[in-house]
């Protein structure tokens, strides 16, 4: 194996996230409607979306396993392992503007003990998200 942690150029960046969902369609219009985005790709498993530099590709349940194989994929209920963090200049202003596109916040806004203002959301994957600023 190579030693790559003295190398600046390696990792620059993450490029692409894929998160396993059971009902891609209802994920897909969550995106969409909540975020504001545009399906930069999609087939009968998938549907890419633009976060900025970063691609998150929303991928069915059925479809994931051959990816992560010997892995296996988790039930959303078994817990949250990850967050995904989005700035934003106003917390208490996107709060609202989230209630009114019909997402129920699992927490916040809060003011954290490192200096930041944060609420959470769940999408209908059993992500979570978190708005920062």
């Amino acid at each position: 194996m190579t030693d790559t942690t003295s190398d600046p150029a390696w990792p620059t960046g993450i490029s692409a996230i894929t998160l396993f969902v059971e009902d891609l369609e209802a994920t897909k219009q969550f995106y969409r409607e909540v975020f504001g985005l545009p399906v930069m790709f999609e087939d009968g498993n998938s549907a890419v979306f633009g976060f900025g530099g970063t691609l998150i590709n929303l991928l069915k349940t059925t479809a994931a396993q051959e990816l992560i194989d010997p892995a296996r994929v988790a039930a959303p209920d078994d817990g949250s392992r990850l967050q995904l963090t989005l700035p934003v200049d106003d917390v208490d202003a996107m709060c609202e503007e989230l209630g009114a596109r019909g997402v129920k916040l699992l927490n916040g806004p809060l003011d954290r003990p490192w200096g930041i203002r944060t609420a959470s959301f769940r999408d209908p994957g059993g992500h979570i998200w978190e708005i920062a600023n």
